[in-house]
Formats: C-alpha cells, sequence, structure tokens
C-alpha cells in the first residue's frame, strides 16, 4: 500500500519550504495535512514567482507545488482568540503539529509546545529551526543559503580552490528539501515510537543540522586532524592517487564522471572497454601501487582519450560496463532520464484543475509502487469543509468569516 500514512493528521503552521516540505512528504505517503495560512496573504510563498535569474509566469507555481502538494489549506487568523480556539480543536484531532515560527511568534500565538499539548496532550509537537532550539542563536531564523549551505560548511567546502569567491546552492530549496526528508523521518520514528509506548515526541531538526549532517564525514575527518575540508581547483578533476575517479571533458564539452574506488580492479576492463588495451598492458600501471604513483600519466591518457568523442557516444559505449560511472546531467535532462521514470522519480499530479502536470516525488516509495501526488492547495480552498469536520454548522462559518477569523 504505497499510502502508507493513512489516518494520520498532520497540522502544519509553517510558510516556505523547509518544514512545509516536510507536510508535503507526508501528504505523498498518504497522510491528511492541514495547512493553516494566515487569513489574507496566505503562505509568504505563494507570491514567490521568481527562481534566480527564472521567472515563474505559467498557471503552476513549483516553488508552492514542491512544499504543498497533496495538503488542504485552511484560511485561519490564529492572533485572534477565537482563531486559536479553533487551531486547539483541530491540534485536538491531529496526531502531530508542525511548525518553522520563530520561537518569540509561537509564544506570542500561543502555539508552543505547552499550548498545542494542553488541546491534545499525545500530539507529537515537531519544528524545524535555522539553528536549532538551544545556543546563542537558538531564537534566531535564517533560509538554507544561510543555515544549511553556508554555515553547514558546503559553500566553503564545494567551492573550488582557485574560484576567487564561494559558489551559491546547486539549485532553489536545496538544503530545504534535505531538511524536510530530515522531518518527515523523525516524525514517522515518533510516531512509530508512540505506537509502542504511548509517549508521544518533540521532534526536533535545524538546516544547521542538516548540512552538518551532509557535511558528516569532512566534517568527522577534520575533528580528527583539524583541517578543513578543502576542492580541489575548478574544471575536471581527477584523484590524485586513483585514475577512475573524477571528472572527465567530452569532445562537446560535457562530462563523465567515473567512481571507480578500487581503481586498479577496473583499470584494465575499462581501458580494453574504451578501446585501449594498451593501457591495460602498459606497465606503468601494472599493479595498484603503479597507478596509484603514476596517476598523473594515467589521467593525461583518459583525458586524450574520453575528449575524442561526445558524451552520448561515451554513454552509448560504456552502457553494459559494470564500473561505475555517470554522465553529468542538467535538471533538464534529469527530468526526462528514463531510470527516473522506470523508479517513479517524477510522477503525474493526479486530479489538476490546471493543465497537466509532474512533480518530482518524494524519495521513498512503499511496496514497489510509485507514490500517488496530488496538487498544492489553493488558498484556504478546504477551510469549510475542516471546519464542518469540527461540527461548525453553516450559519456559524458564515459568521467567522464575516468576523475575519477565517477566509
Amino acid at each position: 500500500m504505497a499510502a502508507i500514512m493513512q489516518g494520520v493528521r498532520v497540522l502544519e503552521v509553517a510558510q516556505w519550504t523547509f518544514v512545509p516540505s516536510a507536510g508535503a512528504i507526508l501528504a505523498d505517503w498518504g497522510a491528511d495535512v492541514i495547512k493553516v495560512e494566515h487569513p489574507v496573504h496566505g503562505d509568504a510563498q505563494r507570491g514567490l514567482r521568481q527562481l534566480g535569474a527564472v521567472s515563474i509566469d505559467g498557471p503552476v507555481n513549483p516553488v508552492m507545488e514542491h512544499a504543498n502538494r497533496g495538503k488542504r489549506s485552511i484560511g485561519l487568523d490564529i492572533r485572534s482568540g477565537e482563531g486559536t480556539d479553533l487551531l486547539y480543536e483541530i491540534a485536538a484531532t491531529s496526531d502531530v503539529f508542525l511548525t518553522n515560527f520563530l520561537p518569540e511568534v509561537r509564544r506570542r500565538l500561543g502555539i508552543d509546545v505547552a499550548d498545542i499539548r494542553a488541546a491534545n496532550p499525545s500530539i507529537i509537537y515537531a519544528r524545524g529551526t535555522a539553528y536549532g532550539t538551544e545556543g546563542p542563536h537558538g531564537e534566531h531564523g535564517g533560509y538554507d543559503m544561510t543555515g544549511f549551505w553556508s554555515r553547514g560548511g558546503s559553500s566553503a567546502s564545494a567551492t573550488p580552490s582557485d574560484l576567487d569567491g564561494v559558489i551559491s546552492q546547486p539549485g532553489p530549496a536545496y538544503g530545504d528539501s534535505l531538511g524536510g526528508m530530515a522531518i518527515a523521518g523523525g516524525i514517522a520514528a515518533a510516531l512509530f515510537a508512540r505506537e509502542r509506548t504511548g509517549d508521544p515526541s518533540i521532534v526536533d531538526s535545524s538546516l544547521l543540522a542538516v548540512g552538518t549532517w551532509a557535511m558528516g564525514v569532512a566534517v568527522d575527518a577534520s575533528l580528527q586532524n583539524g583541517q578543513p575540508w578543502r576542492a580541489g581547483p575548478g574544471g575536471a578533476n581527477v584523484a590524485p592517487t586513483n585514475p577512475l575517479t573524477g571528472t572527465y571533458r567530452t569532445s562537446d564539452g560535457r562530462f563523465l564522471a567515473v567512481s571507480m574506488l578500487q581503481g586498479f580492479r577496473y583499470w584494465g576492463p575499462f581501458c580494453r572497454h574504451i578501446g585501449r588495451g594498451d593501457l591495460a598492458d602498459d606497465e606503468r600501471f601494472a599493479s595498484h601501487e603503479s597507478l596509484a604513483a603514476n596517476t598523473p600519466a594515467a589521467i593525461e591518457e583518459l583525458r586524450a582519450e574520453l575528449a575524442s568523442r561526445t558524451l552520448a557516444e561515451w554513454c552509448d559505449l560504456l552502457e553494459d560496463f559494470d564500473g561505475q560511472w555517470a554522465p553529468v546531467q542538467n535538471t533538464a535532462e534529469l527530468a526526462h532520464d528514463p531510470q527516473v521514470r522506470a523508479n517513479g522519480i517524477v510522477v503525474p499530479v493526479q486530479g489538476t484543475s490546471t493543465e497537466d502536470f509532474e512533480l518530482v516525488a518524494s524519495p521513498v516509495r512503499f511496496d514497489e509502487t510509485d507514490l500517488a501526488v496530488r496538487p498544492a492547495p489553493d488558498f484556504a480552498v478546504d477551510t469549510d469543509d475542516v471546519l464542518a469536520e469540527l461540527g461548525l454548522d453553516q450559519e456559524r462559518i458564515i459568521a467567522l468569516k464575516a468576523e475575519g477569523v477565517i477566509t
């Protein structure tokens, strides 16, 4: 069954992508995710129609769809007493409360742990922060560019050593999306623990924690030797003692990546496969030790050879080779990669009211079944339905709208 979390209700009071993307993953898995939005403005990200140099002019907003697909949206003024009371009523019917509001705002709005637990003592309380809940910056906000990419070590570590500056994240909401996976996994673990013990958990994750985990092996090395991780110079780079780990430029200016960590094991078969059996028999590369010692020469030989054909030609030639390699693809190519399609990594969105479109599925499948991804809700479209489920009649709902408590 793909809807592995059917029957779980999540109450989300969050904006932007980091924490809402966790709600999107849970919705992909079948949970009923109720997204509470500002009764006038909605999620601030609804107005974001610019991704770097790319303007979003069509009917589908990929920023909102990525982080909010499959949810139900209500417009609720939780700054008002009646709005807060309604929020508590929904919380009483929910399994999880999910938020990324700053601590001071949570306290002011009455949505901190004690407040929500007063409405539902068994609810799992999950929060995503920029820098964690403790320490001198525990009350500070941030985005993935600051908390994950920059402070979390990725930017400095990925920047080529000969570049005057630092590189940016490779795409919008890069750290946010990774962080959403961490929170969703934490919520799943907390639901499992509550099922076993009856005890609800407080689930915490931060952009800084996710960024540090992503760089974990390099950080662990720094803990041992006190040295920062440094990238090599820009360009097509290869490991200094293994010619089969790195990237090589092809004749059309594209790049082929190889990652054969057991370099000498694959050296002979690889060279023969690409028509260079002479390199397999070359005494300079005749043992693990000599290959490592003569890696610069091996790299030059491979650079010349791999620059003789296009990337597509190398992909065809290497299709049946069992060593580890991959084309360096851009996002447009990745979207149509047949392996991506075969594994349900990009799926059609079901039940769309606009033209048909597709989205990247969250990265876990269950029972070998593609996820059923539904579109993000229109602003406040589910307000009446959610309140009716609480037992409010139509007359009361109309009155709340007139008072500006709901949308």
